[in-house]
């Protein structure tokens, strides 16, 4: 009977379908072509090489060649794999003079029906399928052994190729006749086969996620050549077939084994036996599905532009991906000249407002163009914006808009997040007990944005983790016997709230926000959100959010709808612009304005302006030239740099306006010195200082401004003529002391007051320039106007009053 059994166990089964699809699969290999040329047959000269092992077929091919063959391959995948690998042998030994005893492997790419990781169920099991998701953990790379050869300890015979499945499988009895072994075996390590080995987990992606639920995740299993060709964070579209094998990490559990227990201790009562089914040895049927991955192909390439190599995309490259509606699209938005705004309009149609953010926004998604020193340093060029704003601003309607519309956008809460949730997590592994990194948010934005909300609700030890990712782009893990540095090149969008729930305009930005200097200074763009009482602006946000509930808004027209931005976007990010001389001088004459601005004021507002914002500049400017599709960052660009960055960073604090300044160097309104309570060095002894809040000024300036206007409007309405060209000087201050008479008891006051309103006039006409004065030949400078003691002044056409 032993004989027989071993007879038997020596003849394999013939599979008559796997036979057949081998030959049709190697005359598909032999016969098909591509304009006149057969096409496998250069990629196959490639296996004779010692590191290269597998053919890449695209899927699309086969169903060209015979439709028969494609089906069968995709319902029977994993039981006719090893047909096709054999077809593939034979070819390249054949043809493509590869060694006699070379491996060779085929993978399939263009599968056509793409699957999430919620629809994988036992249906799928051993068909060819493909799936997309997001990696989250990388395990390292082993070796695993995928035919064993055994010699047998009774008789010595070699018993080769014995395929493993998914554990170590002996054979199942001896070769030789005579010889009934069935257990004693040993691992011939040198004639075994072994190949690359590396688990990888991915989850559903955000978008795919119904709320509510839990992200599923499903372990990939890589062979081969493409083990290490992911990274955590990145997305991936993985083709294989689902597979079964058995859970290791639950029959590992303790209590497997059969225990004697007592409940008393030191032996005083009687054992009471072994306890349950595990305990006497038996266990349970534990299985996991998995995936077994023949090739993996990056699915993020519509955003950022990374293909499976890691390389970026040329534009050429990203208009084969295009159809000629799309790239006609593109190259419309590219002539577009109002694209700047059309861009704001398309993106955030629902928030009222606020346009120098929503342009900050629109910049940070071009980003700046990343740069390598020669010693290697990596310069950044994601753009980091901060909202800093009092209750209802709209500031996390804004992070929503641009979570959900960027592919890998990462949106979190900052007192629900941890260090290790924000950067990476070293965790142990269940099956190996190794120590593996799990990708936090930071990582799984690798080129994208990650919006944290409540930025300064976060614990300031997990604030301390980000550091590093905000300015290197990296994130360095030394834990548990794990050194890494892992990619975080994203951008970050934060919102934050005032300390005291209110903005307060007379302290500074960093007396504001509970936020340290260091991760302040890392920030591109800071943007003050204050809820001012204004009949006009609520009018209008009011008539806003009604046409939002009621429906009507949405039937405003968008110029461009949400993918035609986004592909504009992922072309556009394409371009590096360099710096030209005329916009490089610019540069340096900006960043020196802002330095010696800043250095006047006392000493505690000298932590903002620093060479980051020089650098901030630089990247602003090269996302204004992204955004032209231009090479090249002109002067204009940089303007819009200085202007955007004076919005956000200088305009923050608001102090005192102090009038006694010479006329020659004025004195900026908007520097950020905070002096409110230091005295002029150079002013005289005991003469009083002409100082006014910014509250007071804003509301004197806005006064003068309405009353000159109105002395305009009934000119030229015809009710005065002598009026036509606008109002006297004197005549402005004589209006307002007339109207302010019943506060003036004294004539002291009276020259006071008239001392005030003559020097908020000079600084309306020459520092804030809102005010013209005009000449008898028209415009005049000020060297000629200070010939002429009472001019005739207008209001600036384009100033619109502001609360």
């Amino acid at each position: 009977m032993d004989v027989a059994d071993a007879q038997i166990g020596q003849n394999r089964v013939r599979d008559d379908v796997g036979v057949r699809c081998q030959k049709l699969f190697q005359d598909f290999l032999e016969e098909f072509k591509e304009d006149g040329v057969v096409k496998y047959l250069e990629p196959v000269q490639q296996l004779k090489e010692p590191e290269r092992s597998t053919l890449e077929v695209s899927f699309d091919d086969v169903e060209k060649y015979n439709q028969n063959l494609a089906t069968t391959i995709i319902e029977e995948y994993y039981r006719i794999y090893p047909f096709l690998c054999q077809a593939v042998r034979n070819f390249a030994h054949d043809r493509g003079e590869a060694r006699k005893d070379k491996d060779c492997y085929v993978s399939f790419v263009d599968v056509p029906t793409r699957h999430k990781v919620r629809e994988l169920n036992t249906t799928k099991i051993g068909t060819l399928i493909r799936i997309s998701g997001q990696v989250v953990r990388t395990h390292p790379v082993h070796p695993e052994l995928v035919l064993g050869t055994f010699v047998c300890l009774d008789c010595q015979t070699v018993v080769p190729d014995v395929e493993q499945q998914f554990k170590f499988t002996n054979p199942t009895i001896c070769r030789n006749p005579v010889c009934s072994n069935r257990r004693r075996f040993m691992l011939d390590v040198e004639k075994s086969t072994f190949v690359d080995f590396q688990k990888v987990r991915i989850q559903e992606t955000q978008a795919e996620l119904p709320r509510g639920t839990i992200p599923r995740s499903v372990e990939i299993i890589l062979r081969a050549e493409i083990v290490e060709t992911v990274q955590a964070g990145d997305r991936y579209d993985f083709t294989g077939t689902l597979i079964v094998v058995p859970d290791v990490g639950v029959l590992a559990n303790p209590g497997t084994r059969a225990e004697i227990n007592s409940r008393h201790k030191g032996g005083e009562s009687q054992p009471e036996g072994v306890r349950g089914l595990k305990s006497l040895g038996v266990r349970d049927l534990n299985y996991r599905m998995a995936f077994l991955a023949c090739s993996v192909a990056s699915s993020n390439t519509r955003f950022g532009g990374i293909d499976q190599l890691g390389e970026e995309m040329s534009a050429e490259l990203m208009k084969k991906h295009m159809s000629d509606a799309e790239w006609d699209k593109v190259y419309e938005m590219s002539r577009d000249r109002n694209l700047y705004s059309n861009l704001i309009n398309s993106l955030f149609p629902s928030i009222h407002g606020n346009d120098h953010i929503k342009k900050g926004i629109i910049l940070m998604l071009f980003g700046g163009v990343p740069k390598h020193t020669v010693e290697g340093t990596t310069l950044r060029g994601d753009i980091n914006c901060c909202i800093v704003g009092d209750p209802s601003t709209a500031k996390s309607q804004l992070l929503k808009q641009v979570a959900d519309f960027i592919p890998r956008a990462v949106y979190t809460s900052g007192k629900a997040s941890s260090a290790a949730g924000l950067t990476a997590a070293v965790v142990r592994d269940e099956e190996s007990n190794d120590f593996v990194i799990e990708a936090g948010a930071l990582m799984l934005a690798d080129n994208g944005v990650c919006c944290i909300d409540e930025f300064d609700k976060m614990d300031p030890r997990d604030q301390v983790a980000i550091h590093e990712a905000m300015e290197q782009q990296t994130i360095s893990i030394a834990k548990a016997g794990v050194r890494a540095t892992l990619n975080a090149r994203t951008s970050i969008l934060a919102a934050a709230n005032p300390i005291n729930g209110r903005y307060d305009r007379s302290k500074s930005l960093q007396q504001n926000v509970m936020l340290s200097a260091p991760i302040m200074s890392r920030f591109d763009l800071f943007f003050i959100l204050v809820d001012e009482c204004n009949e006009v602006i609520d009018y209008a946000i009011a008539t806003k959010i009604l046409a939002l509930h009621s429906g009507v808004d949405d039937e405003v027209e968008r110029v461009y709808s949400q993918e035609e931005v986004l592909r504009y976007i992922a072309f556009a990010r394409q371009f590096k612009p360099v710096i030209n001389e005329g916009a490089s001088a610019l540069l340096v004459d900006h960043y020196c304005q802002l330095r010696q601005r800043d250095g006047t004021g006392s000493g505690k507002s000298t932590w903002r302006i620093t060479v980051r914002q020089l650098e901030s500049m630089i990247r602003l400017s090269e996302a204004m030239a992204k955004m032209e599709c231009s090479d090249e960052v002109i002067e204009r660009h940089v303007t819009e740099a200085y202007r955007l960055l004076n919005k956000s960073i200088i305009r923050i604090e608001q102090p005192d306006v102090h009038l006694d300044a010479d006329d020659d160097q004025p004195m900026d309104i908007e520097d950020g010195a905070e002096n409110n309570d230091i005295d002029d060095p150079e002013a005289a002894p005991g003469k009083k200082k002409l100082r006014l809040s910014f509250e007071d000024y804003k509301n004197l300036s806005n006064l003068l401004v309405i009353f000159m206007r109105r002395e305009e409007q009934q000119a030229e309405d015809g009710e005065d003529e002598s009026k036509s060209q606008g109002v006297h000087r004197s005549e402005v201050v004589a209006w307002y002391l007339e109207n302010i008479q019943d506060q003036i008891e004294t004539e002291e006051e009276l020259v006071e007051k008239k001392e005030l309103v003559e020097k908020v006039i000079d600084r309306l006409m020459y520092h804030d320039q809102i005010i013209i004065p005009l000449g008898k030949t028209g415009l005049t400078g000020k060297d000629l106007e200070s010939q002429e003691e009472d001019p005739v002044l207008v209001v600036h056409p384009n100033y619109i009053v502001d609360a």
